[in-house]
């Protein structure tokens, strides 16, 4: 094979796989289990609700399979055998599967069924299955199996838990709506283009974890809207920045969006966690740098909303703070365009984290207050309570405060706040590059932040006292460490 430049091209080849993941059809078919016990109780039951038919067989029954063995079932049928097993129970039967002790009772029932034809799994024994038994995540009719070829079993169930977060309960009834309306949407949509876009668009609502209406399947959905709508606008959390603390809805939004708005503080690690088919469109608004037009965002959402598009407009930190949300809902009312919002985590939130503090610590403040540091003149707001921001039991975070550092720490000492007040100027909260400074109120007159260009907050209050003792303790216990690793 040539490209069309004339030179040879080498196939894509698949990368080595450790296991086959295959999905087995157990529809009314024969699976037999020997062994008696918890172990193939949970087996017995596996291929049960796979809708096969299940004769366990040994001479003695846990109670766990005396209760499955009696439970009503949705699917398949569970059939206890008290005796020993032979070669004939093997005709006719799709897999078997067993729990046994000795070498020798391993290798009599893998000899038996391999003569049969029939596919083998023994619990704990990797090395003497044909098949193995992976980790499930299940929406039927979509089921996820899971594998590390034995190699880690708890990193399988640990993978499990993350895909079970991240897949809606609501999945398994989209998939059954989708299976039902399957054979009409190639007469509705005889364009392949047109028939993609239709799958495309329950793929994502599907996602969304929005429960399936009458109405939510139908040959419309992937049409062009009749005069446009149909849109909507979700405003989602991106957090701090890092992936990790993104919330499971703000996860699936990002999933089932056709634009994705974003500011310039939302990190690329955000932006990977969208669909690959999602437009992205950079709207960002820094300080003291060229910055898109509020009113040219405004618009851009309403008319994306109006051609049917999902639009997510992405925001750093929670939307609701500092973040120009008010008027942007205020904007999409007036145009009639439906909205969500998806609160995320708020550096405040996270640099309480980061230092392992309380804002509310009882000993230390009564009240927390989250005030911009950054006013439309570049300075600070000129309006602020100063008297009450300066209260000594009120914890203070001051956001996009890197360069009005000097400025907050004169307003503060001259309402009475003590010198010795703790300071935290936290930089790139939970990012590789963050930063944090310790610091006293009256240090911070002589502190120049023009230098960070990362989203700096300045956090006041005696709460921060405990987070220079544990930085401190950290240090000593660094240290000592280091000491006895030597003596080692």
């Amino acid at each position: 094979m040539t490209s069309l430049s004339g030179t040879p091209f080498a196939p894509r080849r698949i990368a080595p796989l450790a296991k086959l993941p295959v999905f087995f059809d157990l529809q009314d078919k024969l699976c037999i289990v020997v062994g008696g016990s918890a172990a193939a109780a949970w087996k017995a039951e596996l291929l049960a609700a796979a809708g096969a038919r299940v004769k366990v067989i040994a001479e003695t029954f846990s109670p766990e399979l005396e209760q499955l063995a009696e439970a009503p079932r949705p699917a398949g049928t569970i059939a206890l055998v008290r005796r020993v097993y032979s070669a004939e129970d093997f005709d006719g039967a799709a897999m078997a599967v067993a729990d046994l002790e000795t070498e020798r009772e391993i290798a009599l029932f893998t000899g038996l069924a391999r003569a049969a034809g029939v596919p083998t799994n023994v619990v704990d024994a990797p090395g003497r299955c044909d098949f193995q038994f992976g980790s499930i995540v299940n929406r039927s009719p979509v089921v996820v199996g899971i594998s590390t070829n034995g190699a880690a079993p708890v990193l399988a169930q640990a993978i499990r838990a993350r895909i079970e977060v991240l897949l809606p309960a609501a999945l398994a009834d989209w998939a059954r709506a989708a299976k039902r309306v399957r054979r009409s949407i190639g007469n509705c949509f005889p364009n392949p283009r047109r028939r993609r876009a239709f799958w495309e668009a329950l793929a994502a609502r599907a996602l969304s974890g929005d429960p399936v209406s009458p109405a939510a399947v139908r040959p419309d959905l992937g049409r062009p809207p009749p005069g446009g709508g149909n849109g909507s606008v979700t405003f989602v959390g991106a957090g701090p920045g890092n992936p990790e603390l993104l919330t499971v809805r703000a996860i699936r939004a990002l999933q089932a969006a056709d634009v994705i708005l974003f500011d310039a503080l939302v990190t690329d690690e955000i932006l990977d966690c969208a669909r690959r088919e999602a437009k992205r469109l950079l709207i960002g608004k820094r300080g003291y740098r060229r910055s898109c037009r509020q009113d040219d965002i405004n618009e851009t959402m309403v008319k994306l909303a109006r051609r049917g598009k999902h639009v997510v407009r992405l925001k750093g930190g929670d939307p609701s703070i500092f973040a120009r949300l008010g008027e942007e809902i205020a904007y999409l009312k007036t145009h009639g365009i439906p909205f969500e919002i998806v609160p995320g985590i708020t550096a405040a939130s996270a640099a309480a984290a980061r230092l392992g503090v309380s804002l509310t610590h009882r000993d230390c403040a009564r009240s927390v207050r989250i005030t911009t540091g950054h006013g439309r003149a570049g300075g600070l707001p000129e309006d602020l309570d100063w008297a009450g921001i300066a209260d000594p039991k009120t914890t203070n975070m001051f956001y996009m405060a890197g360069r009005t550092g000097k400025s907050l720490a004169e307003r503060l000492l001259q309402n009475g706040l003590p010198a010795a007040t703790p300071v935290a100027v936290v930089c790139a909260v939970t990012r590789p590059q963050e930063e944090v400074i310790h610091m006293e109120l009256g240090d911070l007159l002589e502190w120049n932040g023009h230098s960070l260009s990362e989203p700096t907050l300045v956090c006041v209050g005696g709460t921060f006292s405990l987070a220079v003792g544990r930085a401190a303790a950290g240090r000593d216990h660094a240290r000592i460490s280091t000491q006895l690793v030597a003596q080692l």
